[in-house]
């Protein structure tokens, strides 16, 4: 499994092979940013803050395209400004859960339409298993062989990582081919077999939250370094015998 660590400071990024920022950190970057990079849409806090994006996915498309023109970062993927469905989100916003997977893949849409040179990352949105079974169905052909994709509305949900595997499995018995990337996924979800095994790749920030929780510097990427190499740990241990559970909540 990839891992990304989740950087406050793009100026950090030098210190690790691959990493993840947001584009609310580079939006105004005129230094090259080293390393490989997962770009965020910075959706979580534009949601969380604001309940709703302050910027059209045109306007996103610019600061993509501006770090790109002016070779400031490698990005691998963009990902795209979904709408998370946590109850807390949905009550920021007022909206559904179906409205906020309307949403999302219109924003992709949206994205798409720009005709970035960099790849661009769609999200599965839900609550329940079955909310992104029914995701998938709607973005219909959208979703090609083996594509990249994220699933979100896991981050909060790391200390029961049999529900992030219960919403993993349910996306790979309807698309196995499909490469899946975890968002927040947590040193906790990431001991899980069933997690590690359905995932292709994940991204993390909570090493500066343990940090800030332990009166230690949140931002120094030394903090970082260490989560990583905890990590990198974990993924060593490889694949283990791990079966899915044979009912799933699909209702």
């Amino acid at each position: 499994m990839i891992f990304y660590v989740g950087l406050h400071q793009p100026s950090d990024a030098r210190h690790f092979a691959r990493s993840c920022i947001s584009i609310t950190r580079l939006a105004k970057r005129k230094k090259p940013v080293q390393g490989r990079l997962l770009l965020d849409s910075g959706a979580f806090m534009e949601l969380h803050l604001f309940g709703g994006y302050r910027h059209s996915p045109a306007e996103y498309a610019a600061k993509v395209r501006r770090l790109i023109d002016n070779r400031i970062a490698d990005i691998e993927i963009a990902v795209a400004q979904d709408f998370m469905c946590e109850p807390f989100m949905l009550a920021r916003t007022g909206l559904t859960v179906a409205e906020h997977q309307r949403l999302t893949i219109e924003r992709y849409d949206a994205l798409l339409a720009e005709c970035l040179p960099v790849p661009i990352m769609p999200v599965l949105q839900g609550y329940r298993p079955a909310d992104y079974v029914r995701h998938l169905a709607m973005y219909g052909n959208r979703l090609t062989q083996s594509m990249w994709v994220g699933i979100g509305s896991v981050c909060k949900r790391n200390g029961a990582p049999e529900q992030i595997v219960d919403v993993l499995d349910a996306v790979d018995r309807e698309r196995p081919d499909l490469r899946r990337h975890g968002f927040g996924v947590k040193e906790t979800a990431l001991l899980h077999p069933g997690v590690r095994a359905l995932l292709y790749s994940a991204d993390s920030m909570a090493w500066s939250f343990a940090a800030r929780r332990q009166k230690r510097n949140s931002n120094d990427w030394r903090e970082a370094q260490a989560f990583v190499e905890r990590i990198d740990k974990t993924l060593s241990i490889g694949p283990r015998p791990w079966q899915p559970r044979l009912f799933h909540d699909t209702v």
